[in-house]
C-alpha cells in the first residue's frame, strides 16, 4: 500500500502534519508513540499492514506531534494542553466531527486529556501500552524514580540513533527482533528523522512530569485499555482501566511494546479494536466536561470604593470588567458571569486560563488595582450557560487563598501545564474550606509569559 499524502493542519502558529487513509464509517485518530515520522512510519511493512487493516473498517487519521517528524520542529516542548489543541486542529482539517482516540504508548496521556476535555468530540478511547504517570509514586510502583529516569535520558541523548541505543530500544519494543537487521535499520532511521538528540531529551523530560491520574475519572467515552504481557504494562494498564468508569481491559499476548512487531499481537489488537468500534453506542450529548475554572476579584474593593467614591470606582470597575471580557474571549474562554468585582470564566486549556489571569493581573497593576485569581481544573457540569461542580468550589477557595496581585493554581493546573513556559512557585499544602483533603497550591511567577 502506498503511504497516503501528507497534509498540514494549522494549530495556532504551528503546522501539524497529518494523513488520512480509508473511508470507513468511524474516524480513528491515531497518536503515534514518542518521536516518529509519518513518512518513515510506513516504510516498515508490518506497520503498513497494520494501518491498512485498521483503515479497512475506519477512516484513519495519523499525525506527527508538534516538534517531531514532519510537523513544525522549532516549537519547544509542548505541554499536553497544546497537544490536544493539535488533535482538535487535525480533526477540524480532516472534517472529523468526532472520532475514536487511539493513544499508543507515549500518546496515551494526551488522548486521555482530550477525551476528558472534549467529550462531545470523542466517540471512544483506545489506549495501547500507555501509562498515566511516568515516575514512580507510592501507589504507582511500575515507573522509574526521577534519578533513574534522568540517567536514562542523559544516556539516550548522548547515544541517540547509535547502534547501542537502537539495540536497547529494540529490546524493549520488540524483543524477538532485537537482532533483526531490517528492523534495526528502520528503527535507526525513525529516530534520526523523528527528532534530534536534544529535542528527544527535552520531550522525555517533559514526559516524566506528566501525571493524568486525576483526569481518568472524568473520561466519559467508552474506553478500551490494552497492555502487553510485561509487569510494567500490566500494572499501568490495569491501573488506568480501574480508574476510568466502565473501561474494558485486554491483555495482548507477548512482550512486544510495539504490537506490529508480533503478528499474533497485531491481530489480537486489530480484532479487539474492530469489536470495540462495532459495539460503540451513538454519540450522546454530554454536559459534563473537564474544564479549567478561573475566579478573579479585586483586593480591598470596599476600601477602594471609599477612596475613589461611587463614580470613580464605577469607572475603574467597568474598565476592569470590560478588559476581562475581552481577555477571556482572546484566550478562547467562556465568561460565565461577573461576580461583582471579578469574574467567573471557564477554559478548555489550563495554560490559556493561566495566561488570561496573568494578563488581568498585569492590567490591574497598570490602573492601580490589585487583583487576585484562583484556578483549578476538574470535571464540571455545564447547564444553561452556568457551570456547576466541586471544581468550581475548589477554584473559588484557591482564589480566596491568593494574595493581591497573585495568580494561585491547584496542583492539577500546574501538572497539566508541564512543558509550557509557565513557571510556578510551590506555596505548600492547604486545607480548603468545604473541600475534602489537602491541596498543594502553586503561585505563578511574576513575569507574564509570552503568548
Amino acid at each position: 500500500m502506498e503511504p497516503p499524502p501528507v497534509r498540514y493542519a494549522r494549530s495556532g502558529s504551528v503546522n501539524v502534519a497529518y494523513q488520512v487513509v480509508g473511508n470507513g464509517p468511524t474516524d480513528i485518530v491515531f497518536g503515534t508513540p514518542f518521536a516518529t515520522h509519518l513518512g518513515v512510519w510506513w516504510e516498515w511493512p508490518p506497520n503498513a499492514r497494520f494501518f491498512e487493516e485498521l483503515s479497512s473498517f475506519s477512516r484513519l487519521i495519523l499525525f506527527d506531534k508538534r516538534g517531531t517528524g514532519l510537523s513544525d520542529r522549532a516549537v519547544g516542548v509542548p505541554p499536553l494542553a497544546e497537544r490536544i489543541d493539535d488533535i482538535r486542529a487535525v480533526m477540524d482539517a480532516a472534517a472529523s466531527r468526532n472520532a475514536v482516540l487511539f493513544g499508543a504508548s507515549e500518546s496515551a496521556p494526551m488522548s486521555v486529556l482530550f477525551a476528558a476535555t472534549y467529550p462531545e468530540r470523542t466517540a471512544g478511547l483506545i489506549l495501547l501500552g500507555g501509562s498515566a504517570r511516568h515516575l514512580a509514586a507510592p501507589d504507582y510502583p511500575w515507573e522509574p524514580s526521577r534519578e533513574e529516569a534522568e540517567r536514562a535520558i542523559v544516556e539516550q541523548e548522548r547515544e541517540w540513533a547509535t547502534d547501542s541505543q537502537v539495540r536497547r530500544l529494540a529490546a524493549g519494543l520488540a524483543p524477538a527482533l532485537q537482532e533483526d537487521p531490517g528492523f534495526l535499520r528502520w528503527l535507526t532511521k525513525l529516530g534520526m528523522y523523528g527528532a534530534s538528540p536534544a529535542s528527544a531529551a527535552a520531550l522525555a523530560r517533559m514526559n516524566i512530569e506528566i501525571d493524568v491520574r486525576p483526569v481518568l475519572s472524568s473520561v466519559q467515552a467508552p474506553t478500551l485499555v490494552m497492555a502487553e504481557e510485561t509487569e510494567w504494562a500490566l500494572g499501568t494498564g490495569r491501573y488506568t482501566a480501574e480508574h476510568i468508569v466502565g473501561a474494558r481491559f485486554a491483555v495482548i499476548p507477548g512482550a512486544s511494546h510495539l504490537c506490529t512487531a508480533d503478528p499474533k499481537a497485531s491481530k489480537v489488537v486489530l480484532d479487539a479494536v474492530r469489536s470495540f468500534i462495532d459495539g460503540l453506542p451513538g454519540m450522546a450529548d454530554s454536559d459534563r466536561v473537564l474544564t479549567t475554572v478561573l475566579f478573579t476579584d479585586i483586593e480591598n474593593s470596599t476600601e477602594r470604593l471609599s477612596a475613589l467614591g461611587d463614580r470613580g470606582w464605577s469607572q475603574v470597575l467597568e474598565g476592569y470588567l470590560g478588559r476581562a471580557r475581552a481577555e477571556v474571549e482572546r484566550f478562547r474562554g467562556h465568561l460565565i458571569k461577573s461576580t461583582g468585582d471579578g469574574i467567573l470564566a471557564t477554559f478548555d486549556g489550563p495554560t490559556r486560563a493561566v495566561r488570561c489571569a496573568a494578563t488581568l493581573r498585569d492590567y490591574g497593576h497598570q490602573v492601580g488595582i490589585e487583583t487576585r485569581a484562583g484556578l483549578h481544573t476538574g470535571e464540571c457540569l455545564i447547564r444553561g450557560g452556568d457551570v456547576q461542580g466541586i471544581a468550581v468550589h475548589i477554584a473559588s477557595r484557591v482564589g480566596g487563598r491568593a494574595a493581591g496581585g497573585e495568580v494561585l493554581v491547584s496542583g492539577t493546573v500546574r501538572d497539566l501545564s508541564i512543558g509550557s513556559d509557565l513557571r510556578f512557585a510551590d506555596r505548600g499544602v492547604e486545607r480548603l474550606r468545604g473541600v475534602e483533603g489537602e491541596w498543594r497550591l502553586f503561585a505563578l511567577e511574576s513575569k507574564l509569559p509570552s503568548v
